[in-house]
């Protein structure tokens, strides 16, 4: 049966079609660069890495962590962060190799109970949630309350098993090494560092400095607001009008650097 010569004329054309749309989509895939990543998101090496040196039970690192840290979290600046907690604080180690932390016992079980949580759940979202919620309860002056967090964040109790077995304590002290080691030396605590800038009295301030740091193409929307304006810390401010830095000093932190050679291998 003979096919009308419509229906080759159709033929011909639909592949001549075909053709030139597979070419031209073949065209497109060479002049088209790969896609990169989202705007949402950064590459590792684009990212500020952020460093918060803190003790649990300074009511002023509570207030950062709880009010002013937290807020990385509620937009879009965590995309562009390497976020890393350190508890430890203004502890020290005592002639007899004990840790001293300047709150206390329940201070430096604290300090190594979030520094197992860390180190168990390496998940910025996850280990932040379980010391916000103990720092909140701090601020209330119920930190004693600490295993309700557990429930609260959804998180198992692990953390607890790396504290009974000796394995915080190692963790907490690898802690203190790496604070005793800051350069410059911290004065106080909460003490913050963006790529390796101590922001020191201006650590309010910390948003700024991040939106600063960063060099990635697209910048989050975090960063765009014009409330992010970084001011000059001027340390004769503080002397002249008694200016109030709300912190936890470290006067007491003077052996901090002792002993660690028999209680961390290197």
């Amino acid at each position: 049966m003979k096919m009308h010569p419509s229906v080759h004329s159709f033929r011909r054309s639909f592949f001549f079609c075909c053709f030139l749309l597979l070419s031209l989509f073949l065209l497109l895939l060479l002049l088209v660069p790969p896609s990169s990543s989202s705007s949402s998101s950064s590459a590792p090496n684009e990212k500020v890495t952020v460093s918060l040196y803190y003790e649990s039970l300074c009511p002023y690192c509570a207030d950062f962590i709880v009010n002013r840290l937290v807020r990385i979290f509620q937009t879009d600046l965590i995309s562009i962060i390497n976020l890393r907690l350190v508890p430890w604080g203004n502890a020290w180690i005592a002639p007899d190799a004990s840790v001293i932390c300047q709150h206390g016992e329940d201070e430096c079980f604290l300090n190594t109970i979030q520094a197992c949580t860390i180190t168990i759940y390496p998940d910025v979202m996850q280990h932040f949630r379980f010391i916000e919620c103990l720092e909140r309860l701090s601020l209330e002056g119920r930190h004693r309350q600490w295993m309700n967090c557990f429930q609260m964040t959804g998180l198992g109790t692990s953390p607890i098993d790396c504290y009974t077995s000796g394995n915080g304590k190692t963790i907490h002290l690898k802690y203190g090494k790496e604070t005793s080691e800051l350069k410059p030396p911290h004065r106080f605590v909460p003490w913050v560092v963006v790529n390796n800038q101590a922001l020191q009295e201006d650590y309010r301030n910390f948003e700024t400095y991040i939106c600063r740091a960063y060099k990635g193409k697209v910048k989050p929307n975090a960063c765009r607001s014009s409330s992010l304006t970084a001011r000059t810390y001027d340390e004769s401010n503080e002397k002249d009008n008694n200016f109030f830095i709300p912190v936890c000093y470290a006067d007491e932190a003077k052996n901090l650097t002792l002993h660690f050679g028999n209680e961390i291998k290197q």
